[in-house]
């Protein structure tokens, strides 16, 4: 199989596979390049409610494959990597890391850029520039740091260590874990919960997580709210004790 990324939308979400089995799933040049238009794409489709990102097979993302990184010694592929992290961070809609396995390195920085990560047992995680001398990149690295702390950052920037499913959750790296067999149906289950909701909700909440707003943001989001048939939606479907059908989209 040549290494790609591969998409699939069914039930309002959009499954991005990360494939190159010969070499655990790692990230090529070409597959760095290719993750923002993808992503753009699914961004402007409304049929697309939620995005799940993940690796073919066992295993999530064991980082770049460093034996595309050229003469430069890889700063071409360390740019399109974080433009590719970045591209991920600012998707309006939803995003889940479903990880197995190894989430290491590039993979890491991916799953990190995702809304939410769900774990199986077996995944484990690590960031990994020190055993390369690379300097990870800054903005990379306050991502990390507004995830799981300063301390934890230091400790898998520093030491370029594994850690467990269960220590990444204690630590805020990870938001659920589950057995292996189990994964793949909660991030489903989750997904649609995610689709049921309102987008404006999520798109207004994901944009002030992000950091401080604008009051030119605030104002945006103050006219789509007023401009939006979401609120009464809600308000009418709860006393009918009835689902809501949101029409706002991204």
């Amino acid at each position: 199989m040549e290494p790609a990324l591969h998409l699939d939308v069914a039930d309002a979400t959009a499954t991005v596979r990360i494939a190159n089995p010969a070499k655990r799933n790692a990230m090529t040049t070409a597959m760095w390049q290719a993750l923002p238009a993808l992503l753009e794409r699914c961004a402007a489709d409304p049929a697309v409610r939620v995005l799940v990102l993940t690796g073919e097979g066992g295993t999530f993302c064991a980082g770049a494959d460093i034996s595309g990184l050229g003469e430069d010694g890889g700063e071409r592929a360390r740019g399109l990597a974080v433009a590719a992290e970045e591209a991920l961070a600012a998707f309006p809609k939803p995003t889940i890391a479903a990880v197995r396995g190894h989430c290491v390195g590039g993979g890491c920085q991916l799953a990190a850029a995702c809304d939410l990560r769900f774990a199986a047992q077996d995944a484990s995680f690590g960031i990994t520039p020190a055993r390369l001398g690379i300097v990870y990149a800054a903005s990379s690295t306050r991502r990390l740091v507004d995830l799981v702390g300063p301390a934890t950052a230091k400790y898998l920037l520093f030491s370029a260590e594994l850690i467990d499913a269960e220590r990444a959750l204690r630590t805020g790296l990870v938001d659920e874990v589950w057995p292996a067999g189990a994964l793949e149906k909660r991030v489903a289950e989750f997904a649609a919960t995610l689709a049921s909701r309102s987008q404006l909700t999520q798109a207004a909440a994901k944009e002030f997580a992000a950091g401080p707003a604008g009051e030119d943001r605030l104002a945006h989001w103050a006219g789509q709210a007023r401009g939006s048939k979401d609120p009464a939606e809600g308000v009418a479907a709860f006393l009918e004790r009835r689902r809501p059908r949101f029409t706002w989209t991204v």
